[in-house]
């Protein structure tokens, strides 16, 4: 069945179903020396701290029509900052008429929905290897609804917060509702991949790949970006400072980080 606005099955009670949205995204940094390393998570640190994650996540429950009841926030020492959040509705007098579409959500400045309960949170972790000059930052955001509303809609907002090289995002529906005669319904809305509330002009900078449980009601999409100037990806200097062999050590380096990431395993090296 396909699940409109004016398409709707009139329900027993309230919608129960809980709608999480796993959002997780990778920054790559070739640090050669210690002191390119401190100095690339004190930055991150200060662009990702917990003051600036708060206001990300703020402009989140706006996004999904969400009133704040509580924030924790934390910056951890020597790295990393957390912050969680509950937050609930005003009352829902209708259903927005997109709430089912399967199509990108708004930016912050367009705040379109409702959704019942929810907790957001965001934990970020900036790491580096011991031997290869690589650091990488990730950052871990899950939000989770209850009731008609799919935090799908945030998604947009997020991939346009953060300046990220991977990406994945996992989304499920879980538990049931009930129609008016009693009978169960496992999900309110029609999807066919998370890939459809990404942006095409999004998109079309990531090399993507989906691997669902339709009958599960689990969606997942991994993402990585198609473009690589080594510019980018050197902290404090560019490439024509190096030699033509350092240029392509870093760059194959830097390469297998982000297959490694990209694919879940460690590359065989030759």
């Amino acid at each position: 069945m396909t699940y409109t606005a004016t398409n709707t099955i009139e329900l027993h009670g309230f919608n129960n179903l809980t709608k999480s949205l796993s959002f997780n995204m990778y920054d790559i940094c070739y640090t050669k020396t210690k002191a390119e390393r401190e100095a690339y998570i004190a930055y991150i640190d200060e662009q990702y701290s917990a003051e600036r994650l708060t206001n990300i996540l703020k402009n989140v429950t706006d996004i999904i029509g969400a009133h704040v009841l509580n924030v924790a926030q934390q910056d951890y020492y020597p790295q990393g900052a957390s912050v969680t959040m509950l937050v609930s509705e005003g009352p829902v007098v209708e259903v927005p008429l997109d709430s089912y579409d399967e199509t990108p959500g708004p930016l912050p400045e367009s705040v379109v929905m409702q959704l019942d309960k929810s907790h957001i949170t965001v934990h970020t972790y900036p790491e580096f290897h011991p031997n290869e000059g690589i650091s990488t930052f990730r950052a871990d955001i899950d939000v989770s609804t209850c009731g008609e509303i799919s935090p799908l809609k945030a998604l947009n907002y997020l991939i346009h917060s953060f300046d990220t090289d991977i990406m994945t995002m996992d989304y499920r529906v879980r538990g049931f509702t009930r129609d008016k005669n009693g009978s169960k319904l496992f999900i309110d809305h029609d999807i066919q991949s998370i890939q459809n509330y990404i942006p095409k002009d999004s998109k079309d900078l990531y090399d993507m790949i989906d691997v669902n449980v339709y009958q599960e009601n689990i969606f997942h999409t991994k993402c990585r970006l198609k473009a690589f100037d080594l510019d980018n990806y050197l902290f404090g200097y560019k490439k024509d400072k190096l030699a033509a062999s350092e240029i392509e050590e870093i760059t194959n380096k830097l390469k297998e980080e982000m297959d490694e990431i990209f694919f879940g395993k460690n590359m065989k090296k030759e």
